[in-house]
């Protein structure tokens, strides 16, 4: 039995401006920065350090030549924010692309876009 989401695997272009866009610009922490020595690479980053929930940053073309017929895309993310207003304002202020705040049945939402130009979610929800 499932019981929990551990990490998310997004495979991204530029690591280092990834990991660049999602701290200095989304307010991420790197968790950890780990290397085999042999090229291989992987970033995990989460809002918190106490987050059930990470990403995991992989390079993209890496991962392409050692698994071909793997999806590459970056997957859809919802995120949760108890202060919606002043995320979007911040991210604004960052030079990041936001969309317009928008009421959904289930609660206000927007979209914003990382330095790749991948979409993500961000819905109003307390504590």
């Amino acid at each position: 039995m499932i019981n929990q989401v551990g990490q998310i695997m997004v495979y991204v272009n530029d690591q280092d401006k990834a990991v660049s866009f999602w701290t200095e610009k989304a307010g991420f922490r790197v968790i950890a920065d780990e290397n085999d020595g042999q090229g291989m690479r992987w970033i995990e980053i989460a809002p918190t350090s106490e987050a059930e929930t990470s990403i995991i940053l992989h390079d993209k073309q890496l991962i392409a030549k050692m698994e071909p017929e793997m999806n590459l895309e970056t997957p859809s993310l919802m995120f949760f924010s108890d202060n919606l207003e002043q995320l979007h304002n911040d991210l604004s202020s960052k030079n990041v692309t936001v969309g317009e705040i928008v009421s959904m049945p289930g609660g206000r939402v927007f979209n914003f876009a990382d330095e790749e130009d991948n979409y993500f979610a961000v819905m109003e929800k307390g504590k």
